[in-house]
Parts: structure tokens; sequence; C-alpha cells
């Protein structure tokens, strides 16, 4: 049985933030079992920019960018029979995807922890988020985010 995990909209931006502890001017970042992980040989700054300039080009919708922390939304158009059985109908507004991406690191050398919520009836009073657990096609999305920051860095 999958393991499927209610947050609220305050709770799936805030559920997994970074404690108050820091190394080297950067906060330290937590993965849930759920998460996935990437460690990447460019600044934290590249990786950002890498991240708000791919998603830019594919369309996704960036909804926050901070320098440790990118949040992004892809909507889903399409009716999804398994998705309403799954998760519930998303009736009163639309289905997306939440991704949040959050990274800490140095100049070189850039810890990256993904987390992938689906939302049901977004940016509405019966919005509904439940956290995807990691899959091999959203970990190729992290690989590819490595490869391009790698590829735009001297490290």
């Amino acid at each position: 049985m999958k393991k499927l995990i209610f947050i609220g909209l305050t709770a799936a931006l805030a559920a997994c933030q970074s404690g108050p502890s820091y190394r080297g001017g950067q906060p330290a970042i937590r993965a849930d079992a759920d998460s996935q992980t990437i460690q990447i040989n460019a600044s934290p700054e590249v990786v950002r920019t890498t991240l708000v300039n791919s998603a830019s080009a594919r369309g996704t919708i960036v909804q926050q960018n901070e320098p440790n922390m990118v949040v992004m939304e892809s909507y889903l158009r399409d009716n999804n029979p398994v998705f309403d059985n799954e998760f519930g109908p998303s009736d009163v507004g639309e289905r997306a995807y939440r991704i949040r991406i959050r990274f800490s690191g140095s100049q070189c050398s850039t810890n990256v922890v993904q987390d992938i919520a689906l939302v049901n009836n977004i940016y509405t009073p019966q919005e509904r988020a439940f956290q995807v657990p990691a899959n091999p096609n959203s970990m190729q999305n992290l690989q590819r985010l490595k490869s391009n920051a790698e590829a735009s860095t001297a490290c």
C-alpha cells in the first residue's frame, strides 16, 4: 500500500523546511523518506539559476524562487481516472504537481533535495496535497539538473 500523507497548503511548503542549523552560511537540509537527493558539483546559485531557466523553458510555473529553495507547479489538464481513484476527485479546482527543490552547499558542492506532491483543487478552500513517493522519472529530472548545472560551471 502506498504511503500517502495529507498535507495542507501551508504544511506542504513548510513541513520539511530546513532547521535553524547552518554550516558555512548555508542552511542544513534534511530529506524525508519519499524525497530524492543528489549531489551536484556546482554552487547553490548555479543550481538555482539552472533550475529556474530549465523550468521556464519547459513552461513550468515557478511559484517561489529563493536562494535555497525553488517551488514549481505543473498543471495536469486532462482527466485522470487513476488519480481520481487513488487521490479523490479534483472537481472544485485544477490538479497539479508541486515540486519543491531545496539546496545547500558550497562553491563546488551542493546537496539537492526534491519533494513532490500531487495537489487536488489547487488554490481553493478544498485544496488537498499528497506526497508522491520518489520514482525513476523524477530522478531523471534531478540527473538532468545535475548535468546542466555542472556543464555551466568551472568546478
